[in-house]
C-alpha cells in the first residue's frame, strides 16, 4: 500500500504530507481544489510522462516521494527490484522523482539512482491509475491473454511451463536452420576463415596458464645481474670467514656449555643448535643455486618472441590464452556443422517437425484450459455486471489463432475480451465500447475481478464514476468499496454514496496564504464528515435534514461494509 505521499512545489501545491490507510481512501472537495493534482503526483511517482510545467511558479524544482509498505514478500516488485540491484529487505519501497526547471528529472528507488524507465516498470507493479480518458491495462488486447492466464491461475501453470521449455527448444533449433539458409558463397567464405583461424590457433600450441609462467621467467632473466649480485652477497655473509654461521657455530658451543651446567638453558641450546644446522643448509642450497645460475639471452629472446605472439592472438580471438583456446573449440564446433551441413540440415529438420508438432499439441492443451477458464470468467464477470445495473448487457473471451498458424511465447491464440452493453446489440470489443457510465461500470466490474489477480498494490480511480447517478451510484460505490478488500483503492469522487463507503476521507481545498494559492489536504472524521456528506448530497447548502440524510448513508455505508469483510 501507498502509506505516505509527499509532494513538494508541484502545480499549486506549496507542500503537503499525506499519510494513507488500508482499504478505500477517498479524495473530495470543491472543483478545482487540487484533488486530480495529487493524482498527477503519484501517476508521475509512477514514472508518467514529466514536464516543466508542473514546476511551482517560482520554485527551482518540484519534489514527489512515496512510501510503499508490501507484507507479500513474494510480491513480483521484490523480484524487480533485485534484478535492478536496489535493496528492499526491509519491505519498505521508496520512490523520488524530481523535476528541475532545466528539464531534467532525477528518479530514486530506496535511495538508489535510476532511470525514468525503471522507475515506470517499478511504478506499473504497485500503482494503477484509472482515469475518465486513461487507457489502462484492462483497454489494451495485448493485455487481455495475460489477464485471462492470471485468472486461470495454478490450472495453466503446469501446461505452460512445459509449453514454455518446448518453445525455447523449438526457437533455438529454427535459429540454427535459419543460420544453414545462408548462400554458399557466405558460406564457402566463412569456411575459409574459420579454417585459417583454427590452423594459426593450432599452430601456436598454446597451454593454459603458460602466459603468466613466460612473464614469471622473462622477469627473472631481465634482472639476472641484481639476483645473482644479492644471492651471492648473502652467501658470503652466511658462509664467509667470521660471518655469521661461524659466530652461530660459536654461539651455539657457548651455550651448550654452559646448559651441561645449567639445565634450564637446555631448550635455549635446542633452538640456536636447530637453527645452526638450518642455516647450514640454506647456505649450501644458495651454493648450489650460484653455481647452476647462467644468464641466457638466447632464452630471453625466445621468452619475448613467444609472449609477442601470444598477444597478437589475444588481439585476435580473446583476452586470455584461456579465452583463445575456449574460442577455438567453438570455432571448431560451428566449423563441423558448416562441413557437414548438409546431414545436419536433414537431421535438424526432422527434429523442427518433431518439436513443431509437439508445440502443436501443447499450444492446443493451452487453448483448451483457457476456455475453461474464460467460461469461467464470463460468468463471473456478467454476475458483476448484473450487480451494477447492467444485466442486459454481454461479455465473453474471443478466441482466435495467430495469424499464419504460427507459435509465440504464449501459444498460439489471440484472445480480446468482447461486450454489448444493450439488448439485441452484437458483441464487440471491449476496446471500442464508448466511454462514459457504461464503460465505468464495465472497467469496475473488470477491477473487481482482477484485483484478486493482478498483485496491484494501489489502485487509483479519478473521477471515475462521472456520469452516474441513483442506484447504480451505490452500486459503483460498492464495487468500490469491493476492490479495497483486496488492494489499497484512492478514489477521487463526488458521489457520496463512494465517500460514504470511505477508511479515509481527506478534503481537499484551496487556501490562500501571502498571496500564493496553494492546496491543503485534511482529514474529516466525526461530524466534518457528516458535514461534507450533506454538502455532496445538496450541493452549498446544509440542512438539518441533508445532515440526517448523511448520517443515514454513513450508518448504512458501514453496515455493507462489515458484510463485504
Amino acid at each position: 500500500m501507498l502509506r505516505e505521499l509527499d509532494i513538494r512545489n508541484f502545480a499549486i501545491i506549496d507542500s503537503l504530507t499525506v499519510s494513507f490507510t488500508e482499504g478505500l481512501t477517498v479524495l473530495t472537495g470543491e472543483t478545482g481544489a487540487g484533488k486530480s493534482i495529487i493524482i498527477d503526483a503519484v501517476h508521475l511517482l509512477a514514472g508518467g510522462r514529466g514536464s516543466q510545467e508542473f514546476i511551482r511558479h517560482g520554485a527551482k524544482k518540484a519534489e514527489i516521494e512515496g512510501l510503499f509498505t508490501l507484507d507479500n514478500e513474494k510480491h513480483p516488485v521484490f523480484r524487480k527490484l533485485e534484478e535492478f540491484g536496489i535493496d528492499s529487505s526491509d519491505g519498505d519501497i521508496l520512490l523520488r522523482r524530481e523535476l528541475n526547471d532545466r528539464g531534467k528529472n532525477v528518479c530514486r528507488i530506496n535511495g538508489k539512482l535510476v532511470t525514468i524507465s525503471i522507475l515506470r516498470e517499478v511504478g506499473a507493479a504497485l500503482i494503477d491509475i484509472h482515469g475518465q480518458h486513461e487507457t489502462q491495462e484492462l483497454m489494451d488486447e495485448k493485455q487481455h491473454l495475460h489477464l485471462l492466464d492470471q485468472f486461470a491461475g495454478k490450472t495453466l501453470t503446469k501446461a505452460k511451463e512445459s509449453y514454455f521449455h518446448t518453445y525455447d527448444k523449438y526457437m533455438k533449433l529454427k535459429r540454427e536452420f535459419a543460420s544453414y539458409n545462408e548462400n554458399e558463397q557466405q558460406i564457402a567464405q566463412r569456411i575459409d576463415l574459420l579454417t585459417f583461424q583454427l590452423r594459426e590457433i593450432e599452430a601456436a600450441e598454446l597451454i593454459a596458464g603458460e602466459e603468466e609462467e613466460l612473464q614469471q621467467e622473462r622477469k627473472k632473466l631481465q634482472n639476472f645481474n641484481k639476483i645473482f649480485e644479492s644471492v651471492s652477497a648473502a652467501h658470503e655473509a652466511i658462509q664467509g670467514e667470521s660471518k655469521g654461521l661461524d659466530w652461530v657455530g660459536s654461539a651455539m658451543s657457548e651455550l651448550e656449555h654452559a646448559a651441561s651446567v645449567d639445565e634450564q638453558l637446555n631448550s635455549h641450546s635446542e633452538t640456536l643448535s636447530s637453527a645452526f644446522y638450518l642455516i647450514q643448509d640454506v647456505s649450501a642450497d644458495i651454493k648450489r643455486i650460484l653455481d647452476d645460475m647462467e644468464f641466457d639471452p638466447a632464452r630471453l629472446n625466445e621468452i619475448e618472441q613467444r609472449l609477442v605472439l601470444i598477444q597478437s592472438l589475444k588481439r585476435k580471438y580473446g583476452a586470455s590464452v584461456e579465452d583463445i583456446l575456449l574460442y577455438h573449440e567453438t570455432q571448431v564446433d560451428e566449423l563441423d556443422k558448416l562441413i557437414n551441413r548438409d546431414q545436419r540440415i536433414q537431421l535438424d529438420q526432422e527434429k523442427l517437425k518433431e518439436l513443431t508438432e509437439d508445440l502443436r499439441v501443447e499450444a492446443e492443451e493451452l487453448t483448451i484450459l483457457r476456455k475453461k477458464a474464460a467460461a469461467k470468467l464470463g460468468k463471473a464477470i456478467m454476475e458483476q455486471l448484473r450487480e451494477l445495473h447492467m444485466g442486459k448487457a454481454s461479455f465473453e473471451v474471443n478466441f482466435a489463432s495467430l495469424p499464419g498458424g504460427r507459435f509465440d511465447r504464449t501459444g498460439r491464440d489471440a484472445i480480446a475480451f468482447y461486450i454489448s452493453t444493450n439488448l439485441g446489440e452484437p458483441l464487440k470489443p471491449l476496446t471500442k465500447v464508448a466511454s462514459g457510465g457504461e464503460l465505468s461500470r464495465m472497467m469496475l466490474a473488470l477491477k473487481t475481478i482482477f484485483s484478486k489477480h493482478q498483485g496491484i498494490t494501489s489502485i487509483i480511480f479519478d473521477e471515475v464514476d462521472t456520469g452516474v447517478s441513483g442506484r447504480v451510484a451505490q452500486a459503483i460505490a460498492e464495487k468500490i468499496a469491493a476492490i479495497s478488500v483486496h488492494s489499497q483503492v484512492l478514489c477521487i469522487s463526488h458521489l457520496p454514496q463512494v465517500a460514504a463507503m470511505a477508511d479515509q476521507h481527506l478534503f481537499i481545498e484551496k487556501k490562500v496564504e501571502k498571496q500564493r494559492t496553494t492546496t491543503a489536504v485534511h482529514e474529516l472524521e466525526g461530524y466534518e464528515r457528516t458535514e461534507e456528506m450533506s454538502r455532496m448530497l445538496s450541493g452549498a447548502e446544509i440542512t438539518d435534514l441533508t445532515l440526517q440524510h448523511a448520517e443515514e448513508l454513513l450508518t448504512l455505508a458501514r453496515d455493507r461494509k462489515l458484510a463485504m469483510r
